[in-house]
């Protein structure tokens, strides 16, 4: 939210969230603080389990064919020790 809010951003403004693959509690609440739709937010840990440090490309891999030029896009990581960071990016292709 945090993130939004430094940019003048609301989740409608949002294609996509692609956090890392931890564990669906902690990507749904930050879809939530977010105001994301579930549809809005990138899962596959069902699929392949927390891959650490490839989680967030392998979402956009997966998912390349759904993004679109112009998408607003908040990758989203989240560490031991109660850290995290976040970034904006707009898909140029």
């Amino acid at each position: 939210a945090e993130l939004l809010e430094r940019n003048k951003l609301t989740g409608d403004d949002i294609a996509w969230l692609v956090p890392h693959q931890a564990n669906l509690r902690i990507i749904d609440a930050t879809a939530n603080r977010m105001g994301l739709p579930k549809e809005k937010v990138m899962i596959n840990i069902q699929k392949y389990g927390n891959t650490t440090a490839a989680t967030i490309p392998l979402c956009l891999w997966e998912w390349r064919n759904e993004l679109n030029k112009g998408d607003n896009i908040v990758l989203a990581a989240f560490g031991g020790g109660f850290t995290w960071g976040a970034t904006l990016v707009k898909w140029a292709y």
